[in-house]
């Protein structure tokens, strides 16, 4: 049968999790315009849980994820150093401020006793202890596999062509044939205002942004206990990663939707500024690659029903923070297409601060 009950567009982190949640009260089809599911954001992810990665408005629902993911086993301790020249010493103090009273455990400490090599004007610093490695392509593999336990399926190289309602279903016309659902979830990522153009809503600003990462190997190699660290001014990231270093200049360059590449100056730029925090001499550039990372206008996530079109469902707009934010935010947004009061993981958390009604 080609009638579902619920049809989600997008099968990257934030379609596969609305869908394991899903799939056990509903039938569920994930539809995915690649070959493969998880081929743009979701495969590659920076892959770590930060709470205050993204600021106040994405804490709530990243801590609330944060048990989740541990109880799948998708956790590994990593801690996060925000680190920052005399000059920054006020976006130090903001942000141990941002978060006073979350729960979220932050400290000023002196970052050179964190990290070996840092160059001596880099004083500033605030350590994260909870901040965690994410087993991102064990994360999605395990929601997709409960989505199909659960009766879901995915239907691959299913690129949404057209999209019509009429008499309460949708018709969905694909690459992969007509299918029609009672229910439209848009969780499409970047394409995510394509896609609500073709099915007759108001696009929301949604814009994707490449972000660059390289692969170095360094001499000395990091230390066994190196945190991320992340400049306070926003320009530099880096983390260990199985012996070697994954590194971003933090770039944002707004482009189409696509499969992103990374540009030779996003490369330079990147190297360059990690050469002016540490002394450690790259040894090579092993790999690079880039990802897409896709806002609303006020970057923060869209979950809820579309304000002007019949069971349009949008789960969309998750940054750089999907994957770290997909296991409260997946339950949430069931519990509103369910018509169901949230769980206990959660309730606390202000659903309405992320709907589209915003807008």
């Amino acid at each position: 049968m080609n009638r579902w009950d619920v049809a989600i567009v997008g099968a990257g982190i934030a379609g596969a999790s609305l869908a394991a949640e899903l799939a056990p009260h509903a039938r569920v089809l994930l539809l995915e315009a690649e070959d493969r599911p998880g081929y743009h954001a979701t495969g590659r992810s920076a892959a770590f849980w930060s709470e205050t990665y993204g600021g106040p408005g994405i804490q709530p629902l990243t801590t609330a994820s944060g048990p989740l993911l541990a109880a799948g086993g998708f956790l590994e301790p990593l801690g996060s150093l925000h680190i920052g020249r005399a000059a920054e010493r006020v976006k130090i103090e903001a942000l141990l401020a941002e978060f006073e009273g979350s729960g979220v455990a932050l400290e000023a400490v002196d970052p050179r006793a964190f990290l070996p090599g840092l160059r001596p004007e880099w004083t500033l610093g605030v350590y994260e202890p909870s901040c965690e490695y994410i087993d991102v392509a064990g994360l999605h593999a395990a929601c997709l596999a409960a989505a199909r336990r659960a009766g879901a399926e995915l239907v691959v190289s299913a690129a949404l062509e057209a999209a019509a309602r009429a008499h309460g279903c949708w018709s969905l016309d694909t690459r992969a044939g007509r299918f029609e659902a009672d229910i439209l979830v848009n969780a499409a990522g970047a394409w995510a205002d394509r896609v609500a153009t073709l099915a007759g809503a108001r696009p929301l600003g949604i814009q994707p942004y490449r972000r660059t990462m390289v692969q170095l190997r360094t001499d000395p190699a990091p230390p066994p206990r190196c945190p991320l660290v992340a400049h306070i001014g926003g320009s530099f990231y880096f983390k260990p990663e199985g012996g070697r270093l994954w590194l971003s200049p933090h770039d944002e360059s707004p482009c189409e939707p696509g499969d992103a590449a990374p540009e030779e100056l996003d490369v330079a730029i990147a190297i360059d500024r990690f050469e002016q925090a540490m002394d450690w001499r790259v040894a090579a550039l092993e790999h690079k690659w880039a990802g897409l990372r896709s806002f609303a206008p006020d970057r923060l996530p869209v979950y809820g029903m579309d304000t002007a079109v019949e069971a349009l469902f949008w789960c969309a707009g998750q940054g750089g923070f999907g994957i770290q934010t997909a296991p409260a935010a997946a339950k949430m947004a069931a519990a509103m297409l369910l018509g169901q009061a949230p769980g206990a993981e959660v309730a606390q958390i202000d659903a309405a601060r992320y709907s589209p009604r915003r807008f």
